[in-house]
């Protein structure tokens, strides 16, 4: 399988191809300075480049080598959030600084995957398991108490910040096919924000607060597995004018974390091909 890391444009609504590989690359995400992409692989983080170089380097991340596609880096560029099973056999959350270092324990409670960084840099939203129950999860960058957002209804996945720090928007399978949901940030009742046809998985506001980005399945897809023909889909942030920006093959990997360029004008996908 063949990962192709490429950057759409808003404006021109075209892709870019940044860089290819034979190995699995997965989950972007776009630094606040603009200078690159982290990428996970084979349960370690990478940096890669986006200048003419496209040079992919790792990241220390000491003790934590079974990261998985949850991660992300903090409003100030100065530290990164991963999700990594080594130390308890389950996906617990650590924050590090940007350069590599040592990983420091965040949450208490397992299973937790991070998705989204509070635009003050002050809190995570992530996906909990707790007694079979997927849910979304606040908890500060120090750790502590965590807070529950939602309550058992259906499968709750993927939580991202609004650049507002208003809402969290995430996926649910409360009312049967996974749709796009949003709940207030420090508490409250679960608003509804897709009502389509297609599986739809790990909404992403735009840094402009304007536009949201999510990932579609066929729905006759469960969960959200890799080598999928599936869609990146577009919508205003209270769910109005949806449209699809490209089709590709891709799915798990594609676009699991906050991957949008700093400026809100492009974002950052992998797209899959088979060879030999």
């Amino acid at each position: 399988m063949r990962s192709s890391v490429e950057i759409f444009d808003l404006g021109s609504r075209t892709s870019r191809v940044i860089w290819q590989t034979d190995a699995l690359f997965e989950a972007p995400n776009w630094s606040p300075c603009g200078n690159y992409l982290l990428l996970n692989s084979e349960g370690r983080i990478y940096r890669l480049r986006l200048d003419e170089t496209a040079v992919v380097e790792p990241v220390d991340t000491g003790f934590a080598v079974e990261c998985n596609n949850d991660h992300g880096i903090s409003p100030d560029g100065r530290s990164m959030a991963i999700s990594d099973e080594v130390e308890f056999g389950k996906s617990a959350i650590y924050v590090l600084p940007i350069d590599g270092g040592t990983p420091r324990l965040v949450t208490q409670n397992l299973p937790s995957y991070w998705h989204g960084w509070s635009p003050d840099g002050k809190r995570f939203a992530y996906c909990g398991i707790r007694d079979d129950a997927f849910d979304i999860y606040s908890i500060d960058v120090d750790g502590g108490t965590e807070q529950r957002l939602t309550f058992g209804d259906g499968r709750n996945d993927g939580p991202d910040y609004s650049p507002d720090g208003r809402f969290i928007y995430f996926n649910s399978s409360r009312t049967g096919l996974m749709q796009i949901w949003r709940v207030p940030a420090g508490g409250g009742s679960a608003e509804r924000i897709t009502d389509s046809l297609y599986g739809d998985w790990f909404p992403h506001p735009s840094p402009k607060g304007d536009k949201v980005i999510f990932l579609s399945y066929d729905s006759d897809v469960f969960d959200h597995p890799r080598d999928k023909q599936v869609r990146i889909r577009m919508m205003d942030m209270d769910g109005g004018n949806v449209e699809t920006l490209l089709e590709l093959f891709g799915g798990q990997g594609t676009m699991n974390s906050p991957n949008w360029s700093p400026r809100g004008n492009a974002f950052a996908y992998v797209r899959y091909f088979a060879t030999g």
